[in-house]
């Protein structure tokens, strides 16, 4: 018989290591690491696109008296010091004039023949900062020649959009709007939609929430604030844009999630806020942003509906056929992958499912 004041070893008490491991699980590092990279990738991203701009191959025309004039003119542009400036000579001042109000050029150099005062014709709505970094190389270019300039602002931007970026800021918050719409969907209701048919009915749900938000955003930007024209063809056409913008980001944030699971909202953000957000022309146009964000800016939709915007509110709408191309191959990349992706989970679920393994369950246990 054990003596009754023996000692009673209590459970055993769990390692330091043990306890860490139980509390911070493999997973939750992973997902921290992740986090952290992301953070640095935002700093990255926003400092290397925004610490030096410089302008880079800015289209110049250059209206000389004569077609000599012009060319030399145009050569000399060409062959400054980091080829700030991409020239094209012609002596067609209102053919000149004509390319800049479409956006199809970003300055005009008009030539005086008979003084030593040269006029320069600017758009600061096709983005205040390009044309101020144009004045300011052909200032310096001019000054070589003993001439001089006079600038005149041909589209200036509204008078409720300061520097410009009242579209970037309406792009961001429809670009934001709509992935944030999916998250949520994908927290709510689990990322991975269980058959093709619930994914279906979840891109379909984006529809009517899309068309509000990009009419909502086109009243707010127009009648309620003025910051950029609110007529009604205008108004439509921003409408129509800022919806065609929610469909992609969602979308595509609804194919990451699926592919990705919980991650892909963090692919999403990096795609959209990290990536997205300093290449799309909004504190400085893609011409003044390093060749990697600057081509950014051409392919993501951020900046293809960035520049639409722009080219709706001030150059009546010139080639924004091909800006909201880009947007709209993004709406329909992420519609066909978040299907594809969802029927092949629903067939490997139904594989296992049918599998002689996961049929088999264990008897009773023996008495």
């Amino acid at each position: 018989m054990s003596h009754p004041h023996a000692h009673r070893a209590g459970p055993e008490r769990p390692t330091l290591r043990a306890e860490l491991r139980d509390a911070v699980a493999p997973r939750t590092v992973a997902l921290v690491v992740a986090v952290l990279l992301l953070q640095l990738g935002f700093v990255l991203s926003y400092v290397g696109a925004f610490h030096d701009p410089t302008p880079r191959d800015v289209a110049v025309t250059v209206v000389g008296p004569t077609p000599q004039v012009a060319d030399q003119t145009a050569a000399a542009l060409d062959d400054v010091a980091g080829h700030p400036l991409e020239a094209t000579a012609t002596t067609d001042a209102d053919a000149a004039r004509a390319d800049l109000a479409a956006d199809a050029t970003s300055a005009v150099l008009v030539i005086s023949p008979t003084s030593a005062q040269d006029q320069l014709l600017v758009t600061t709505a096709g983005g205040a900062a390009t044309a101020t970094a144009v004045q300011a190389v052909l200032t310096q270019a001019e000054a070589t020649q003993g001439r001089t300039l006079a600038v005149e602002d041909v589209v200036p931007a509204a008078g409720g959009d300061a520097r410009g970026l009242s579209g970037f800021y309406l792009v961001t918050g429809w670009v934001v709007g709509g992935y944030l719409l999916a998250a949520l969907l994908g927290v709510a209701r689990g990322a991975r939609p269980a058959t093709l048919r619930r994914a279906a009915i979840r891109l379909a749900a984006v529809a009517p929430y899309a068309v509000l938000s990009g009419t909502g955003g086109a009243l707010v930007v127009g009648p309620l604030l003025g910051a950029l024209p609110d007529d009604a063809g205008t108004l439509w056409a921003f409408a129509g844009t800022g919806a065609l913008v929610v469909l992609a980001a969602a979308a595509v944030t609804m194919a990451l999630q699926v592919l990705a699971g919980t991650v892909g909202i963090g692919l999403a953000v990096l795609l959209f806020v990290v990536l997205g957000n300093p290449s799309a022309g909004g504190a400085y146009p893609p011409a003044l942003l390093p060749p990697f964000w600057s081509w950014l800016s051409g392919v993501l939709p951020n900046g293809a509906a960035v520049d639409a915007v722009r080219r709706i509110a001030y150059f009546d709408g010139a080639d924004v056929g091909q800006r909201l191309l880009v947007v709209a191959a993004w709406a329909v990349a992420g519609a066909v992958v978040a299907l594809v992706a969802a029927r092949w989970h629903q067939l490997r679920a139904d594989g296992r499912a049918r599998s002689p393994r996961a049929a088999r369950t264990p008897g009773p246990a023996a008495a």
